[in-house]
């Protein structure tokens, strides 16, 4: 499905229409509220298979589709990166321990929309140094925010997302990052989480795509292991990761997966 009525710039990124936001809203709205319900389930002992058994459930009992089930071969409607799986984590029979954390990352379709939306959660205690490392990501996240507005670039993204991250004495992983979308999954331009301010495609009003920093408290290499997905901290170093779908407006950035719930941030119950 695609009645795409914008246009493309030089660097092949859609312009999409004002009316297109409306859309990604929908979309985006389910894919938090999803990562809402959810959070309950995250407890000691609970396996990340019946986690993603549950998104799934939610996704077809919204009407939506998961864009992740069958893409590429994949089998599930989320993934779920625990601890210092920096993400692509494969739900399955993991028990959850008494504080580690996790990555939660669903994408869904609604009305042919893409709404990509992941955050962090703890089983149980969180310990001091995975707090910190939480907040962190969480707040290089919205460093990166801050910098979208007509005029900047997505140079300026990235720049301001590996100063905070590289400040606080932790690092920005380099081999992935985010992406354009709207009503495809993955789309120009990739947006890297860090670079140098003032380069790269310039960014403007109708633009939709993701930014979804990894942080890891040790270096920031990567390594993918055998099953072709599950990417790991080369020094088993603990890794977080947030991401929200946004689009362009004419005086910054629109959230299109804020929590409904207030619980993007994982010390919500606290």
């Amino acid at each position: 499905m695609d009645d795409f009525r914008g246009r493309l710039t030089k660097d092949g990124i859609r312009i999409h229409d004002p009316s297109d936001f409306a859309g990604m809203r929908k979309a985006g709205e389910l894919a938090a509220r999803i990562l809402d319900d959810i959070a309950e389930m995250v407890v000691p002992g609970a396996t990340t298979g019946v986690l993603d058994d549950r998104i799934t459930a939610m996704i077809e009992e919204a009407g939506a589709t998961s864009a992740t089930i069958g893409y590429r071969g994949y089998a599930h409607a989320s993934c779920i990166s625990v601890n210092h799986v920096v993400c692509h984590g494969i739900p399955g029979p993991k028990v959850l321990k008494d504080g580690d954390i996790l990555n939660i990352d669903v994408t869904v379709v609604v009305d042919g929309w893409y709404g990509d939306n992941s955050r962090m959660y703890v089983a149980g205690k969180l310990n001091r140094r995975a707090e910190r490392l939480i907040q962190v990501t969480h707040d290089a996240l919205f460093k990166g925010i801050e910098a979208v507005k007509p005029g900047n670039t997505f140079g300026d993204i990235g720049h301001a997302i590996q100063a905070y991250v590289e400040a606080q004495r932790m690092s920005v992983v380099r081999d992935f990052c985010g992406h354009g979308l709207g009503q495809v999954f993955h789309a120009p331009p990739n947006v890297l989480h860090y670079g140098r301010a003032g380069t790269g495609p310039v960014l403007e009003e109708g633009m939709f795509f993701t930014i979804e920093p990894m942080v890891n408290l040790g270096r920031p290499e990567t390594k993918v292991l055998a099953d072709d997905w599950t990417a790991v901290t080369r020094d088993k170093s603990l890794s977080a990761q947030f991401e929200h779908s946004i689009g362009v407006t004419a005086t910054g950035a629109e959230i299109f997966t804020l929590s409904p719930a207030g619980k993007f941030h994982p010390t919500w119950a606290a």
